[in-house]
């Protein structure tokens, strides 16, 4: 398949499965934003070489937070797509304690381009801390979150050093906006 193809593909796919979802900050912003910022994070760090990478970047959250299947994802894109968004989905019928631990424990056992992924996926998360706190975390919880992705990406790095560098800018710009108030 055209690889422009198969990224407005996924584009439409994932903007259609998360329709009325919106992040968990202030803001509310529409949840394909966080799914824009992971697959343009993707797409510059492999110079745009990985559309199966970048597309699973914006298909990352399908199986997860929505009813998506994996069968679902092979069919409509393809089984690499479908595996890269397997590795990274927590099992949410799992405790959320349980899927935190498990994602530092299972981090440095990924393939590269999911840990690729996840580099990309936390450091979305660590800018949206900033840019739009979620409502009612207080200054603890927003830094216990950062130091969680800290402590996750502790298992991914070696993989690709302009994402570790982008994920730890994003870390020390919320630990610094939270530190100052």
């Amino acid at each position: 398949m055209d690889e422009v193809l198969l990224l407005t593909r996924a584009f439409v796919f994932a903007a259609e499965k998360h329709t009325g979802q919106t992040r968990k900050g202030e803001n509310k912003e529409p949840y394909v934003n966080h799914l824009a910022e992971v697959a343009h994070l993707l797409a510059v760090a492999v110079q745009g070489r990985d559309a199966n990478l970048i597309a699973a970047g914006l298909l990352h959250d399908t199986l997860e937070d929505t009813d998506t299947t994996y069968a679902e994802l092979v069919s409509a894109f393809n089984e690499d797509i479908a595996s890269l968004v397997g590795e990274v989905t927590d099992d949410k019928s799992l405790p959320k304690q349980e899927r935190k631990r498990l994602q530092v424990e299972h981090a440095p056992s990924r393939t590269d381009r999911a840990k690729m992924l996840k580099l990309a996926d936390k450091t979305s998360n660590l800018r949206g801390i900033v840019a739009s706190p979620p409502a009612g975390w207080s200054i603890e919880r927003r830094l216990e979150y950062v130091r969680w992705g800290r402590d996750v990406v502790a298992g991914l790095r070696g993989v690709h050093p302009w994402l570790e560098a982008q994920f730890d800018e994003a870390a020390e710009a919320a630990e610094r906006a939270l530190a100052d108030g």
